[in-house]
Parts: structure tokens; C-alpha cells; sequence
């Protein structure tokens, strides 16, 4: 069994005892965190209408931080003396799936 949440702008596919990241969800470590699944999967049923997804809910713990890789930029317009350079490392909660419940 597994399921689709939609969570920070993006869709990630988790399933039962996996651990993934998310963008920052404002909340302490340890804490418990739901999300609405767009897409839950059981054996052969696929649930993925509004109505069939009224009740499911997947829950999870956060587990900690991590950090993703370093990205390093460079801007420039010519002819002008006009360099920057920049970097730039996102954070993310890592967070442990608990229980995907159908509803």
C-alpha cells in the first residue's frame, strides 16, 4: 500500500515506515504531522476521486532536519564590471511515515 501527498508545491509517493524529505512544515521535531494524499493505492484499488479520498489521510513524525546540495551561482553582465556570486543550501524535515489510513 502506498500513496501520493501533495506537500511544499510538490507530490512525493511514500509508503508505510519510509522516511522523506519535505520542505520546512513549521513544526518542532517529534511532533505529529497529516497530509492529504492525492492518490492511494491498495493492491488492485486505486483511490483518487474526491470522494473516494474524503476519509484517508496519511500521518507521519518528524524525525529532524537534513539539507540538501550546495548550488553555487554566478551573474554577470558584460561590459559593466557587474559580477555576483552566490550559494545557496535548502533545508528540509525529514519525516517518517506512521500509518496510511483509507478512511
Amino acid at each position: 500500500m502506498y500513496a501520493v501527498i501533495a506537500t511544499g508545491g510538490k507530490q512525493v509517493r511514500v509508503a508505510q515506515g519510509q522516511q522523506v524529505h519535505v520542505e520546512l512544515l513549521g513544526v518542532e521535531q517529534g511532533a505529529a504531522v497529516d497530509f492529504t494524499p492525492v492518490l492511494v493505492v491498495d493492491g488492485d484499488k486505486v483511490l483518487a476521486t474526491p470522494d473516494q479520498l474524503a476519509g484517508a489521510k496519511v500521518s507521519g513524525r518528524v524525525v529532524g532536519t537534513a539539507q540538501g546540495p550546495k548550488i553555487d551561482g554566478f551573474m554577470y553582465k558584460r561590459r559593466t564590471n557587474q559580477r555576483r556570486r552566490y550559494g545557496h543550501r535548502q533545508r528540509y524535515q525529514v519525516v517518517e511515515i506512521t500509518a496510511i489510513a483509507k478512511g
